[in-house]
């Protein structure tokens, strides 16, 4: 059941699908409080998940959170928001139920931060719609959501395979290195992505000639070598006169506004740029068949990013702040002045009084950024993904985006943003997946290895190993931190990652199967465990273990220098060790805790009872993605003969009506 409730005027965010009909009785649950505030009294063993991209844990009780969409580049765990606003929670306990907030403004989730036993949503804006979801089961609430807000988006079968990227790959000649290298290596890899170093002084939708000369040639001469090239476009454009992005703005008045009607004048990459007011739908047509300047050069995957929006700087604050830096030279900078300074100087990025200070052309009305802020993103990319569909309706594309709202879930996935070459992260990447695929966004992942600081070779194996189960599987790195292009590690890593990357191409049936499924079901590809074993109290409280589908979990190891871990089954399964796709051997288990023995260069899953973990033999296994033929598939099983609902389709073709692509397959 799902109930809908309105409070104020809100807005029509573009979030829901399914019309329900609005109640005026009292909430069940909840309460309002006079400042109207949402209250809810949590029972002591309460597990409250949702949430979607935040950093911490897949319970997220005992924190507090905003949905604030910024340009967070420290993912520690006194951060209380990232690039995401998914406004979705659900509370597992003696009453079990799921929320979601329609609220495109400031919203903080105090859940049990404050009061142990308390949930307080406060919201900075007291316009919005509020839908409480009901079901019998974890996964069903998660359905309704879907069932609320849409189909999720589904990319091409080629962005399931393995992604190279680094920002400070600057011309053609890198980008063909890098693939060589690979090549030579025997290293499987079907995109490179391109950062900001493609752009013209990185204005959008241009490339560099001196650097790329002949772009289509040079895009042909990639995909001739099974390499999809993937660049990126930022929210900002540059102001510069004579830039055809720029001048077309300005002509249609495209832009978002101060108060006095004048453009709103940001730093970004290029230096001053102004913002598209994507929320405008000429604007965002506009901006969407600006998309068609790659695609018709052969380009058939873009990453949007920057698009929180992220500012450097506001002109207008900036020029405040360079007016009063003149005070502080003869001053003696005791804490006081010293801080003061740090805050005026380091403090002009992201500010949130910025976000106040300029509006947008929403459905007929101006309306100012903090009101509809987390929409941004968003709508830029709905933009990207409709102008992708007027220049090839019949064809996926690949789409993802920094940045997003629940309901962009059906034009695009998401990666997790500027993670760094921690440990933690890595097990944070198992977490995300979790708390994506519940608001559903089930194409996602992280940057393996770690944006920023710099990975060593053992945190690249381990992450390799939990990345093959990721659907957007991507390694990329910052210009400022080590180069982890795979092929540049010692020899011996250098065929460990080999090795462990064939296993993705090896398990991609599976993996592929499982994605569209879920998909075309509005079900889940990643699951926290208590999501399946719901009477099973320990597994409520499992947070580094998670499955994959309907037949696999992993327990991957994230910790440094060690050689094994401890594992929970919930029941009897098979172990499956591998070192390659030659390379296996497996072995039954019982159910209750064991400590499992993993060498830096195996990667170990588990296969449950009377299931089967699909999967392509070696002799038909390429260093990029190809159909596997049905008569090349072999399975991993436990228990009596199992049967495995297999699905598989062409990869190109749009999604839409594709359910009737399965097969049952039987191994014994």
């Amino acid at each position: 059941m799902i109930r809908k409730y309105i409070f104020g005027e809100p807005f029509d965010t573009g979030a829901v699908v399914l019309n329900v009909p609005a109640e005026t009785g009292p909430m069940p649950y909840l309460t309002q409080d006079p400042d109207g505030s949402l209250h809810y009294t949590m029972a002591e063993d309460d597990v409250v998940y949702g949430l979607g991209e935040q950093i911490r844990d897949i319970n997220k009780r005992g924190w507090i959170y905003e949905s604030r969409n910024t340009d967070e580049t420290r993912h520690t765990e006194d951060r209380i928001s990232l690039y995401a606003s998914h406004n979705f929670l659900i509370i597992d306990g003696e009453e079990r139920f799921g929320l979601f907030l329609d609220a495109p403004s400031y919203v903080t989730f105090d859940i049990g931060f404050t009061e142990h036993d308390q949930l307080h949503i406060t919201l900075s804006d007291p316009n919005y719609t509020l839908y409480i979801l009901e079901a019998d089961r974890l996964t069903e609430i998660a359905a309704a959501l879907r069932k609320l807000t849409g189909r999720c988006y589904v990319p091409p079968k080629w962005a399931f395979g393995f992604g190279q990227s680094r920002w400070g790959y600057r011309s053609a000649d890198d980008i063909r290195k890098v693939v060589s290298e690979y090549r030579k290596a025997g290293i499987p890899v079907d995109m490179v992505y391109m950062d900001i170093d493609y752009m013209d002084a990185f204005k959008d939708f241009t490339v560099r000639d001196d650097n790329f000369p002949d772009f289509p040639a040079f895009v042909q001469e990639m995909r001739d070598q099974h390499i999809h090239l993937v660049p990126i476009i930022d929210a900002a454009v540059k102001v510069e006169d004579g830039y055809f992005a720029y001048d077309e703005m300005m002509q249609g008045g495209y832009y978002c506004r101060k108060k006095d009607g004048t453009p709103f004048i940001c730093g970004v990459w290029p230096g001053r740029s102004l913002l598209p007011d994507f929320l405008n739908e000429d604007a965002s047509k506009w901006f969407g068949d600006s998309y068609a300047r790659l695609f018709s050069q052969g380009i058939d995957g873009i990453w949007n990013d920057m698009n929180e929006p992220a500012l450097f700087y506001a002109e207008d604050h900036l020029n405040e702040v360079l007016d009063k830096l003149p005070a502080y030279k003869d001053l003696n900078l005791d804490i006081r002045s010293y801080n003061e300074l740090k805050r005026d100087v380091l403090g002009i990025a992201c500010r949130r009084e910025d976000f106040e200070t300029f509006s947008h052309d929403f459905h007929g009305q101006t309306v100012e950024n903090s009101r509809v802020h987390n929409l941004y993103g968003f709508y830029m990319t709905k933009s990207a993904a409709e102008g992708m569909k007027r220049f090839a309706p019949d064809k996926r594309m690949l789409l993802f985006s920094r940045s997003s709202y629940i309901g962009m879930h059906r034009y695009a996935g998401i990666w997790y943003g500027d993670n760094c070459a921690w440990w933690s992260h890595l097990l944070q990447h198992l977490k995300s997946m979790a708390n994506a695929n519940m608001c559903g966004f089930l194409y996602s992942g992280a940057d393996i290895g770690g944006f920023g600081s710099d990975t060593t070779e053992d945190l690249m194996l381990r992450w390799l190993q939990f990345g093959i189960f990721s659907p957007l599987f991507r390694n990329h790195v910052s210009a400022y931190a080590r180069n982890h292009d795979l092929y540049l590690f010692g020899e011996r890593f250098v065929k460990d990652y080999k090795n462990t990357l064939m296993l993705r191409y090896m398990l991609l049936p599976y993996i592929y199967s499982e994605f569209m499924k879920a998909a075309l079901s509005d079900g889940m590809y990643a699951k926290p465990l208590s999501f399946v074993y719901e009477d099973d109290e320990r597994c409520r409280e499992i947070e580094d273990q998670i499955l994959i589908g309907e037949s696999l979990m992993a327990a991957p190891v994230y910790t440094q220098n060690a050689t094994g871990r401890y594992v929970y089954l919930p029941e009897d399964m098979l172990m499956v060790r591998l070192r390659s796709p030659e390379d296996f051997e497996t072995a039954e288990l019982k159910k209750g805790d064991h400590y499992v023995k993993i060498a830096l260069n195996e990667t170990v899953f588990f296969v449950r009872k009377g299931h089967a973990v699909v999967y392509a033999k070696a002799a038909f296994l390429k260093p990029y993605v190809t159909d596997v033929p049905q008569e090349g598939l072999a399975a991993f099983t436990y228990g009596d003969a199992a049967e495995y609902v297999y699905y598989d389709d062409d990869g190109v073709t749009p999604a839409e009506g594709q359910e009737g692509h399965l097969t049952v397959l039987r191994f014994q």
